[in-house]
């Protein structure tokens, strides 16, 4: 395990914000235990980055670039993260010659500027539709029934009585109208909600794709590409 220079540990439970994009602040955080949402939020709509386990460290670009937040931090589950000792980081910071800095500070810009692009692309060429189709996976020996909430290209909704875990990996067989083989995907639950928040929030977990091969890919793009076209027509 590796083993950083902790000041402080701080305790999240599910949902809340360690950090919010834009704000101020160039704290770097370790995850101790549990997860860590990384997004980037454009319009209405929220953009997965990545989801930090055991032993990542984020904030690192605030504090090298001394810039805001360039994305949202939110915690997975119940989790524990610690905060690396601010005067250890400052000291061997300027330990380094004034050039190497210098490169540090604008590889963090160009990190920050990478990150803002990539999201915007994502935000034009990705589509997520509102589907609600019967959906069938496996906890155990158990076949469990659950129902598509929404679904885009890298994930899905899906509404049951029995979510599963953050960081549970499964496997899912996904049968499309119209497709006459169903498509066969590996997935990892990203976030859960144990109890419905109201009619737009019901029961259910958000997983991410873990592998598709190219071929259901492009059939669950076009799939998507169709519906999303008939749910504008229908406005």
């Amino acid at each position: 395990m590796t083993i950083y220079h902790i000041a402080s540990e701080e305790t999240y439970h599910h949902g809340e914000f360690i950090f919010k994009e834009g704000s101020s602040g160039d704290w770097i955080y370790v995850v101790q235990s549990g997860a860590v949402e990384i997004s980037k939020t454009i319009g209405d709509n929220k953009f997965i980055i990545e989801v930090l386990e055991p032993e990542d460290i984020f904030g690192e670009v605030g504090f090298i670039g001394g810039m805001g937040r360039i994305a949202t931090a939110q915690a997975v589950g119940e989790t524990r993260v610690g905060i690396i000792d601010r005067e250890f980081l400052d000291r061997e910071f300027n330990k380094l010659s004034e050039d190497f800095r210098l490169i540090l500070v604008a590889v963090a810009h160009r990190v920050k500027k990478m990150t803002d692009r990539a999201t915007e692309f994502t935000a034009r060429q990705e589509r997520r539709i509102s589907k609600v189709l019967p959906v069938m996976f496996k906890l155990g020996d158990t076949l469990i029934k659950g129902y598509l909430g929404n679904m885009s290209t890298w994930g899905l909704f899906i509404s049951t009585d029995n979510p599963l875990e953050p960081g549970h990996k499964f496997s899912l067989k996904l049968d499309l109208p119209g497709i006459s083989d169903p498509l066969r995907l590996k997935c990892e639950v990203i976030w859960a909600r144990q109890q419905a928040e109201g009619p737009s929030r019901p029961q259910g977990m958000g997983i991410k794709f873990l592998d598709i091969d190219m071929k259901d890919y492009q059939i669950l793009k076009q799939y998507i590409r169709e519906q999303g076209t008939d749910e504008e027509s229908a406005e």
